[in-house]
């Protein structure tokens, strides 16, 4: 069932304790690719799917081929914030959102100002030597490129982005989950809700169930409130 925008903006100006949850439809007005649009990573061609090569084991037995990938299709240096960033932002500074829970990896909400985010999956600014631990930044590692980064130590370096395979980071599930448990209003946006365990997240919701939005390009079924369109927009 859809709702009206003047409904959605109601509930919106009435709500103080705003969480947004969102996934990759987010960050597409800044032109990084989703996974599974008709041109997004799933749909493009390799040799396996970037399911597998986005994976721990792949990332242990074949950097190069990972590193190939990840520098070429998971790396926007030029991607800079849109509209749907600096609105909450604004809301943030503005007292009425208290978190933004992110399945992205781009760093563009903190870019755009947000503060309180909880990066589920990571993020591609920071990179880690696997065997000192010591800090890379993302320009850091583009240097080497097309080669597998290494650090002075002689360790790897690894994103410090969640791959498959691998556990959410602790510090950020834990205060995603407490943000979106002390909702009044959760606005899930650009985000298809099949990736999981992040997309179980907005089962944690303990608000009233019309203050739980979904804003998205595509229907999708089962969700009561929902906008469909430009995310960026209709925030």
């Amino acid at each position: 069932m859809g709702m009206t925008y003047e409904q959605y903006r109601a509930r919106v100006d009435s709500a103080h304790r705003i969480v947004f949850f969102g996934g990759a439809g987010v960050s597409t007005e800044s032109g990084i690719p989703d996974f599974r649009s008709t041109d997004g990573l799933y749909n493009t061609k390799y040799d396996e799917p970037p399911e597998t090569i986005l994976s721990h084991e792949y990332f242990m037995t074949s950097p190069q081929k990972f590193y190939r990938f990840y520098f070429e299709k998971m790396i926007c240096l030029s991607a800079k914030p849109n509209r749907a960033h600096y609105t909450l932002a604004e809301w943030e500074r503005e007292g009425k959102l208290t978190a933004v829970v992110t399945q992205n990896i781009d760093g563009l909400h903190q870019a755009a100002g947000s503060k309180n985010v909880f990066e589920l999956h990571g993020s591609t600014l920071d990179n880690r030597c696997m065997r000192c631990g010591k800090s890379y930044s993302r320009e850091d590692i583009l240097r080497d490129r097309p080669s597998v980064p290494y650090c002075e130590c002689g360790g790897m370096i690894k994103p410090n982005v969640t791959l498959y395979g691998e556990a959410l980071p602790a510090a950020a599930v834990d205060g995603a989950i407490e943000a979106i448990r002390s909702a009044d209003m959760l606005i899930v946006g650009g985000t298809s809700l099949s990736v999981y365990p992040a997309a179980g997240f907005v089962n944690f919701y303990r608000g009233a169930p019309e203050n739980l939005i979904l804003i998205n390009k595509t229907h999708i079924d089962g969700f009561k409130n929902q906008l469909n369109g430009k995310i960026g927009e209709l925030l």
